[in-house]
């Protein structure tokens, strides 16, 4: 079997890559979106279009859904396979998502029960993975000196974004402000439920899809998706900003935290700041020498399972979640991972188990032999070509 992967330098791929390779899959590489950002559709329907004129292709795939691909596959008779990894991701409301030869993969349940409608027969459901034999490689040749550099009691790993929020630059009116204020209040109160979307007004849209010229415009959508984009793109970032923020300045006044960051920091003043890890190298490091892990998942992921979830179990790593709807499907919380529903919650967990290392251990050893067992890329590529197979 020759595939062809479109490349754009998502951190998913390398691990699809190997997992591909692993399965005797011949796999040819696009790589020209990795050094060159501002490809076009054209550029990227051309250079997709001269791949499958040369080599026998099974499918070509990506990391996420590119339109582009999908009219060039439609056209030259090519199943295109996609997993998306992201949310929200704008490129799904294209009116290519109804073309009869996409076999598109969605990883929150939420997101494939709102688009899978659109097209029924070529839309799957498929949660994230890990790469656990990479992770075991790096943890098991820890040194004493990498336990003392990554180890602490409470480590987050990942970006508070503040530098990707788009709200904060627009200019609005108060009453615009005050109301998302009240929204974004109540949501923080709430859990596996996001009542963002239908809660906004009209009036509250337009004026802020209207307050920013480089609003997501595309002709090429089946549905008006101002909506969409402006309660995951705007607002669903900035919660995620004011989430992350007072829930590790809560946790900084009361416990010893590691933040692992490339985000402005400036409001955290009591948090021992290390800067950014490269995701490869130093990021299971933390994972496995932190006695606990924490993972705030952005709200625009509203049912399902974050990367971070699987990395950390990966690692052999201990890790307190916010809940999400989807976890006990597939982890026996206070087994294998541990949740919260509040800041209460939360400080009374982490005391708990800080102080209950046995316990700790225990679980964390159970949530990677369940990952190790279950939750592999092999394994969701095995269920990816199975549902592949079974399309035919």
């Amino acid at each position: 079997m020759e595939i062809l992967f479109y490349r754009y330098n998502s951190i998913c791929e390398p691990d699809l890559l190997q997992a591909f390779t692993n399965f005797g899959v011949t796999v040819h590489v696009e790589e020209m979106e990795m050094h060159r950002k501002n490809v076009s559709p054209r550029e990227c329907a051309g250079k997709v279009a001269e791949w499958i004129l040369q080599k026998p292709l099974a499918f070509v795939f990506s990391i996420n859904f590119f339109p582009a691909i999908s009219y060039t596959c439609e056209k030259l008779k090519v199943p295109y396979v996609c997993w998306s990894v992201d949310s929200p991701v704008p490129e799904l409301f294209s009116n290519a998502l109804r073309n009869s030869y996409n076999r598109i993969f969605l990883f929150d349940r939420a997101q494939y029960d709102f688009f899978s409608p659109v097209n029924p027969d070529c839309i799957y459901y498929l949660p994230l993975a890990t790469n656990v034999n990479r992770w075991e490689e790096i943890v098991l040749s820890m040194t004493d000196a990498d336990f003392e550099t990554y180890g602490g009691d409470v480590a987050f790993v990942g970006s508070l974004y503040t530098e990707k929020c788009k709200y904060d630059k627009l200019t609005l009116s108060d009453h615009t402000r005050g109301f998302v204020d009240g929204l974004m209040e109540a949501q923080l109160k709430v859990f596996g439920c996001n009542f963002i979307p239908e809660s906004l007004t009209e009036e509250v849209i337009r004026e802020i899809a209207g307050a920013d010229p480089d609003f997501y415009r595309s002709d090429d959508v089946f549905t008006d998706i101002s909506r969409y984009l402006v309660a995951h793109q705007y607002i669903g970032i900035k919660l995620a900003a004011v989430e992350r923020e007072r829930t590790l300045r809560f946790l900084c006044e009361r416990f010893p935290v590691k933040l692992y960051t490339r985000s402005d920091v400036a409001a955290l003043s009591k948090a021992d700041c290390r800067g950014g890890v490269s995701t490869l190298a130093e990021m299971p490091k933390v994972f496995h020498a932190s006695r606990i892990n924490l993972n705030i998942t952005m709200r625009p992921i509203e049912t399902g399972l974050s990367l971070r979830i699987w990395d950390v179990l990966g690692c052999a790593g201990f890790l307190i979640t916010n809940y999400q709807a989807e976890i006990p499907e597939y982890f026996e919380i206070g087994k294998e991972l541990e949740t919260y529903e509040t800041l209460e919650e939360l400080e009374e967990k982490i005391r708990y188990y800080l102080s209950h290392e046995e316990e700790r251990v225990e679980i964390a050893i159970n949530g990677y032999e369940k990952v190790k067992n279950y939750h592999t890329y092999e394994k969701r590529l095995a269920q990816m070509l199975k549902l592949l197979t079974d399309h035919k």
